[in-house]
């Protein structure tokens, strides 16, 4: 009786551990799905691809983000929705619901977004109207949001995320979304010596794409190429590729060298 006693407590005991095993296998594979590998996630770009001059609409890597995860109609690169998707869904188990407020952007609409304000700036000579455009906005041709690797999250204010539900969402990300790809590129200046844009709480990119396609830019893009657009005269003077481009966290342009 014993015997049965002790063989019938080991079969149990086996059942059990191979469940809690089978669990934390789930748990670690559903957490990969947002986390891909960096060195065989493979990219197909060109210098249109990277400079925003084609249609995400109609693009093979290209899909629309569901109205759950997004306050309007939003494109993003096949992968990087698949790593959001993965992020949001761990994050509202926590009570933090995160938004696409903004995703991919080609050329034309970073032209109607730059040349609306360089057209309402009262700023007194073209170059400073670039400048106080380029504290936020960034020059088509330019802009990680062509790709369709970078977001911006729940609201474009970093005062939303210094208190309330807004700094539960940030401190969240902050703490999590790394594990999923996700970065924030535009980090407090002052604190690293960054260049280029201010700080933005909202904007994050997934670096397992956007640091192989800022590669390809580096490459293939110099300040002279970047035009068609009002002041883009200025972008040498500026020297956009070196400060705003490259413009980044000191993580993120580790990973993009």
């Amino acid at each position: 009786m014993r015997v049965i006693f002790l063989l019938f407590f080991a079969l149990v005991m086996g059942c059990n551990a191979d469940r809690s095993s089978a669990d934390k296998q789930q748990a670690q594979t559903g957490q990969a799905e947002g986390n891909t590998n960096r060195d065989t996630l493979q990219v197909d770009t060109s210098v249109d691809f990277v400079t925003g001059q084609f249609d995400f609409i109609t693009h093979d890597d290209f899909m629309q983000v569901d109205p759950q995860y997004a306050d309007k109609e939003i494109y993003l690169h096949k992968e990087t929705y698949k790593a959001f998707k993965a992020m949001a869904d761990s994050a509202r188990a926590d009570d933090i619901s995160l938004i696409v407020i903004s995703g991919t952007r080609n050329f034309d609409a970073q032209k109607s977004i730059w040349e609306r304000k360089w057209n309402n700036s009262t700023a007194e000579s073209d170059l400073d109207k670039a400048l106080e455009i380029l504290e936020y906005s960034s020059m088509p041709m330019t802009s990680r949001h062509h790709w369709g690797t970078d977001i911006d999250l729940n609201d474009l204010n970093n005062s939303y995320f210094e208190s309330g539900q807004g700094r539960r969402e940030y401190e969240w990300l902050r703490a999590h979304a790394n594990d999923f790809g996700f970065y924030q590129p535009y980090t407090e200046k002052s604190l690293n010596g960054r260049t280029g844009y201010n700080e933005e709480k909202w904007h994050w990119s997934y670096l397992p794409l956007a640091s192989q396609y800022l590669k390809f830019y580096n490459r293939h893009i110099s300040n002279t190429d970047i035009t068609g657009f009002k002041g883009s005269e200025h972008a040498k003077e500026i020297d956009m590729v070196n400060n705003y481009v490259n413009g980044i966290s000191s993580t993120i342009k580790q990973e993009s060298e």
